[in-house]
């Protein structure tokens, strides 16, 4: 340890559910501060979508089985500009980067970047055709 702070050195990488539910919780507290993500969670339960976002990464990072979601669907009605993207994809990232180091956290910030790419995609074809 230097000056109380995990170094990178010491760090994990995300191994199991509850290192999901870490950065689940990390990052959308993080989210939440952010003047310009914040908005588009300010009516969100939390505490009760939290279950499906853990669901969600345990999935995409874990091989966890039965998530059967549409994210984008879920997510499409939301006017999401590419500067929200960015922002998101900076944000998960620094969190992966705060608490995790290793091949699963490197995996995590590259399924992060590839779904901000592809939802602000879609959501240019989307706005184009409204």
């Amino acid at each position: 340890m230097e000056n109380g702070n995990t170094t990178k050195s010491e760090m994990n990488d995300i191994q199991k559910k509850e290192d999901i539910t870490l950065l689940v919780e990390t990052f959308y507290h993080a989210v939440f501060a952010d003047e310009l993500l914040a908005p588009f969670f300010k009516d969100l339960d939390f505490e009760h979508h939290k279950p499906r976002m853990i669901h969600f990464w345990s999935f995409v990072l874990l091989d966890e089985a039965g998530y059967t979601t549409n994210v984008f669907d879920k997510h499409a009605h939301m006017a999401l500009k590419d500067e929200h993207f960015t922002r998101w994809v900076e944000t998960f990232c620094a969190t992966v980067d705060k608490l995790f180091e290793g091949p699963k956290a490197e995996d995590a910030k590259l399924r992060a970047k590839t779904l901000g790419y592809t939802f602000a995609s879609k959501m240019k074809i989307i706005n184009r055709t409204s």
